[in-house]
């Protein structure tokens, strides 16, 4: 069984991102970014989904809101950077981002890791996890299926 000390969650995450050669610090499980929040002073989750999601798919407390995308119109937003520098220092703490599958995510941790953030962080799963065999999300993995804090509305 794997254990869960900060450095054994790092080194994990480092992993996966040398396996996945990702260009950014690492890939973590929803009960890894869990842990690192829990444990890490100034350790930061972003939640790159659309404020749509956020009011009526649910939350989770304590993280950063800052959309990847615009809502409705599903354009990219030019502000995300400047956001997220705004309210996010660049420091050693963990950056981890999350999106509903992961993908937003990828792409949030790429462009924060080419700011300066030495330590970004893609959370796979995301919020919602991976669609099941009927198509639908909110069973096959994700922060929510692994019974991690979140709120609705």
């Amino acid at each position: 069984m794997p254990t869960n000390s900060v450095k054994d969650i790092l080194a994990r995450a480092k992993q996966r991102a040398e396996a996945m050669k990702l260009p950014y610090a690492g890939a973590l499980l929803p009960l890894e970014a869990h842990a690192l929040m829990q444990n890490v002073p100034g350790a930061k989750l972003v939640d790159v989904r659309t404020q749509a999601e956020w009011e009526y798919v649910g939350h989770i407390p304590e993280t950063v809101l800052i959309e990847w995308n615009t809502y409705p119109s599903g354009q990219r937003n030019p502000q995300f950077l400047e956001q997220l520098q705004a309210r996010v220092p660049k420091t050693e703490a963990p950056v981890m981002f999350l999106c509903r599958s992961g993908a937003r995510s990828h792409q949030a941790a790429v462009v924060a890791t080419q700011a300066g953030y030495p330590n970004s962080y893609n959370v796979l799963e995301g919020f919602e996890g991976d669609k099941d065999g009927q198509g639908r999300r909110n069973s096959v993995g994700g922060w929510r299926v692994a019974g991690l804090p979140w709120v609705q509305g």
